[in-house]
């Protein structure tokens, strides 16, 4: 089952579009079944969660599995995850960027981080809107964070069943991305991590290179 779900996404994704299977709320056990269909990044949103993950999964790692956090990070939280996270999807203030930034150093390493941008219509998302996002990088602070790779943008489309809407929210994280990337990261900005189940196609239409997945390959969360 998990199988024939990751290749029937896998099959219909671009050049260049990267599958994160969600495997958050899901045991390790779903998440080797994934690895042995081919499956290598996997996507997890509590630190506490994907530390017993890390310790449980060594042996992948080993080859080839990686972790990217999607969800939003607490600061005193970083910690757990700094010294082995491949890519952090929710970078979503410079206060969490410069905790990041601190444990990456003291991890002796560099760590690629998205921006979050929050361009859906809901209060509970998090993340920079288009705006607050530009001001951030003209202000330059972000250019004193040596551990920190700014390697793209994630952004959430709204919840609604208005698929007009919700590419919408992709066209105008696309707009901020295309911005960012010519005037500050010609180098590093390649990733526009968004879409997931629901509304994947609509991501990639407007040029996600990173799609998020996890009811439709794992089924339903198990909550414990």
């Amino acid at each position: 089952m998990i199988a024939e779900e990751i290749h029937k996404i896998t099959s219909q994704l671009p050049k260049g579009v990267r599958l994160v299977a969600v495997s958050k709320y899901h045991p390790t056990e779903a998440i080797r079944e994934a690895f042995n269909a081919s499956q290598r990044l996997f996507g997890e949103s509590h630190a506490q969660e994907l530390q017993r993950k890390h310790a449980e999964l060594a042996d992948l790692e080993a080859e080839g599995l990686e972790w990217h956090f999607i969800g939003h990070l607490q600061t005193n939280k970083v910690k757990y995850i700094a010294p082995y996270v491949s890519l952090i999807h929710s970078a979503d203030s410079l206060h969490l960027l410069e905790e990041i930034n601190r444990q990456a150093l003291k991890a002796g390493r560099i760590i690629r981080c998205l921006m979050q941008l929050h361009v859906a219509a809901e209060e509970t998302k998090f993340g920079f809107t288009p705006d607050e996002g530009l001001t951030f990088l003209e202000g330059g602070a972000w250019q004193q964070l040596n551990g920190i790779e700014f390697a793209g943008v994630m952004a959430m489309a709204t919840n609604t069943d208005d698929l007009a809407h919700r590419q919408a929210d992709f066209h105008r994280a696309r707009l901020f991305f295309e911005q960012a990337q010519r005037d500050y990261f010609p180098q590093s900005f390649k990733e526009l991590s968004m879409g997931m189940t629901d509304d994947w196609h609509l991501a990639v239409d407007e040029g996600a290179t990173i799609i998020r997945i996890g009811t439709q390959i794992f089924g339903e969360r198990i909550y414990t």
